[in-house]
């Protein structure tokens, strides 16, 4: 059959499968879950059905303890319940998910899995929280893309209910969950006939009811607690025998070859990898990279995590396996080894002619995992003492564990075009990028993917969105580094950071400012105009801000560098981009108002006519390379917070913090987490065009000034 195709992130094919399963959501919506959450909330007011043909019950709780406490209360009732979580939300549901897997109650929890809090807060992806929960009972199901997330999340659904046991279906969160790919998407129609529709009479007639009166939760004394804990046994033993079914089942639909554990790569090779997670997508283009050169190099990809499949896990390797490298996404101090490791130690042992095991961390936090650090684990795996524990992608000199840091190696295609968007939170690049990636996505036959980097400031903090567009597969879950497009939304930026770098010999660089080629000429540090012309980039540049103030958009100048996007890309035949602009813009704001829907068409029409192509002279090849603006130090700051100011904050805020290494952290007394007080009097990111100006004839003296500035740079004064 034809199947539907459409330009999704991984949290949107999360909640299409989940609510096909569901009939109760209890949620708590955390961040990088909160999309799924959201998506069935608003499916439910719509009145969307289910497979069962029924509108699934959304309660929205006060907590995610709460949203586990309702999850296990509505599956006691025998309801078909599901939630949606990360990080400290998934630890605060542990004791409910405790009782859950106790009792038997099937349920899928879709986690994006993301890091918890240590020294440090972090926001984003890791498996940090997925691995505290192993121990609960939960099956535990991983996803590398977002097509796995639409199909193997309905396997999660489909063997939790036959099993008896509840799932935690997880997959990277913001590396998967935010990413955007054009996928197959599977039918609701398609879905029902897997449902067992026995195990589901099963379930409800347990449910509680005065009709048929029991007891659960008592308490049970020594004599007997244990026997009752291994009753539970043949249930988890059946789990892998189930959710194969259900892959198989999966494979049939949609012609793909899902297992337990799947291998990648030379069938005779000798150095394996073995990951969970979307790590994967890019160790396979590194596979193929070194298979090519006459490398015998393979990698396992483990899909059921728990139970653990011992035997299918042992089948992946082929028989030429002489050295294993286990990468883990998570930091587990003072243990032997992180969780991953110590599994696939423990499946090999006692085994004959077992081969070299050595783990190593990577992405933890995000941080991100490129070819080159593949590279590097299979060069450490060649070595005939390689290290036991290893790093990757950092500068770890203080116990040394890090591998010797490569040249960035891209391997995306060479026909995939690559563009880089720096904009800033709250003026709506994101947003534009990701409306851009949809609409090229479901209107060509072209393969889409969409990722944005935040930091972690928010509204007017830096965001870079990453769009590749091909006609293969894209397999890059990386960071763009090549661009052949890169577009900066404000003028600020090309002092601060380094926004061309790497931008390929002719690219296209559009700069959205109020400057003319003369003052150009002033304004542009000499590294950027020196990097265009020895370059050749095609360098544009466009006042997108007076557009938007002139046809009433304020300071969202999103629509007009979307436009100009099209225009100088050619992804797409222009005219029919414009359309399909003002298509997608009045599906995104006619809600709110058509007057607002008329002000993005001005802003669309109005585009064309103030691209401006610069053309700069050959003197800028001779321009002396500055270095990047840095922070202003006041005079009042101590000796202290300069050095932090000079060796921390000045190179994370250039973009530049994967450079600094562990000691430099440790040298400034980051090893708790601490910082200095009073170093933001020094981080002013000149992110507004204009100066606000306070007018005394106008102040009635209300004072919601500063009530309302959420950096408190309004301080009001009372004076007698």
């Amino acid at each position: 059959m034809t199947r539907k195709k459409e330009s999704m992130d991984g949290n949107t094919a999360a909640a299409h499968i989940s609510y096909a399963f569901t009939q109760v959501a209890s949620i708590y919506p955390i961040t990088p879950s909160s999309t799924m959450a959201e998506l069935v909330d608003q499916w439910s007011a719509e009145g969307r059905k289910n497979i069962f043909n029924e509108v699934v019950e959304v309660k929205e709780m006060q907590s995610e303890a709460g949203a586990a406490g309702a999850v296990h209360g509505s599956l006691k009732a025998g309801a078909l319940t599901s939630t949606y979580t990360a990080s400290q939300g998934l630890l605060l549901m542990i004791p409910n998910m405790y009782k859950i897997a106790g009792e038997l109650l099937p349920c899928v929890f879709h986690v994006s899995a993301r890091a918890i809090s240590t020294n440090a807060l972090n926001i984003f992806g890791d498996h940090s929280d997925v691995m505290a929960v192993r121990q609960t009972g939960f099956a535990m199901l991983a996803e590398n893309s977002v097509q796995e997330v639409m199909d193997l999340s309905a396997v999660a659904h489909l063997a939790s209910l036959e099993s008896s046991v509840p799932f935690v279906n997880f997959f990277d969160g913001f590396r998967t969950s935010h990413e955007i790919q054009k996928i197959d998407v599977l039918d609701y129609d398609e879905l029902h006939p897997l449902v067992n529709k026995e195990k589901l009479h099963e379930f409800r007639q347990r449910a509680l009811s005065p009709e048929k009166p029991t007891i659960t939760g008592t308490n049970v004394n020594p004599d007997v607690f244990f026997q009752q804990r291994e009753t539970v046994n043949a249930n988890y033993l059946e789990v892998g025998k189930i959710v194969k079914k259900y892959m198989s089942k999966i494979n049939e639909l949609r012609g793909t070859n899902y297992d337990l554990v799947n291998y990648y790569g030379a069938p005779d090779a000798e150095s394996i990898i073995v990951v969970i997670g979307s790590g994967a997508q890019t160790i396979e283009q590194t596979i193929d990279h070194l298979n090519k050169k006459g490398q015998k190099v393979g990698m396992v990809t483990i899909r059921l995590y728990r139970p653990f499949p011992v035997e299918d896990f042992l089948k992946a390797f082929p028989s030429t396996v002489k050295n294993i490298a286990v990468l883990d996404r998570t930091k587990e101090p003072g243990s032997q080894g992180e969780p991953l490791l110590l599994d696939v130690q423990s499946a090999f042992y006692g085994k004959a002619n077992a081969p070299k095991i050595i783990g190593g961390r990577f992405g933890i936090g995000s941080k991100d995992f490129t070819p080159d650090q593949v590279e590097a684990v299979y060069e450490e795996l060649a070595k005939s003492s390689p290290k036991q524990r290893f790093t990757l992608g950092i500068k770890e000199d203080v116990t040394n564990t890090n591998l010797e840091l490569k040249p960035l190696l891209d391997l995306t295609n060479d026909k995939t075009v690559q563009c880089k968007f720096w904009g800033f939170g709250s003026d709506g690049t994101v947003g534009a990028n990701k409306s851009a990636i949809k609409i090229i996505g479901n209107n060509t036959d072209k393969y889409v993917q969409g990722y944005f980097a935040y930091d972690s400031k928010k509204s007017g903090g830096l965001t870079v969105s990453h769009l590749r567009f091909g006609e293969t597969p894209i397999r890059s879950t990386y960071l763009i580094n090549s661009p052949n497009f890169v577009s900066v939304s404000l003028p600020s930026y090309v002092k601060k950071y380094d926004v061309i770098r790497g931008l390929k010999k002719g690219g296209t660089f559009l700069l959205n400012c109020i400057w003319s080629d003369e003052e150009l000429e002033n304004q542009l540090p000499g590294r950027l105009k020196k990097y265009i012309a020895e370059n050749d980039i095609q360098f544009y540049t466009i006042n997108a801000l007076e557009l938007a103030r002139e046809v009433g958009l304020g300071g969202r100048t999103n629509t007009a560098m979307q436009t100009a996007f099209f225009k100088l890309s050619g992804i797409i035949d222009f005219d029919k981009a414009v359309q399909l602009l003002k298509d997608d813009a009045k599906k995104s704001y006619a809600k709110k108002s058509m007057a607002i829907v008329e002000k993005n068409w001005a802003a669309i029409d109005g585009t064309v006519d103030i691209i401006h192509k610069v053309n700069y002279p050959a003197s800028w090849k001779d321009a002396k390379a500055d270095k990047l603006e840095t922070f202003e130090i006041p005079n009042t700051v101590g000796i202290d917070n300069k050095q932090y100011i000079e060796q921390i904050l000045t190179p994370i805020s250039q973009q530049d913090g994967d450079s600094l290494s562990v000691s430099d952290l440790i040298k400034n007394g980051m090893k708790d987490g601490t910082v200095p007080l009073g170093t933001s009097a020094s981080e002013k990111r000149g992110v507004s065009a204009f100066v606000p100006e306070w007018l005394p004839d106008n102040c009635i003296g209300c004072n919601e000034c500063s009530f309302v500035c959420p950096h408190a740079a309004i301080r009001p004064i009372l004076v007698d």
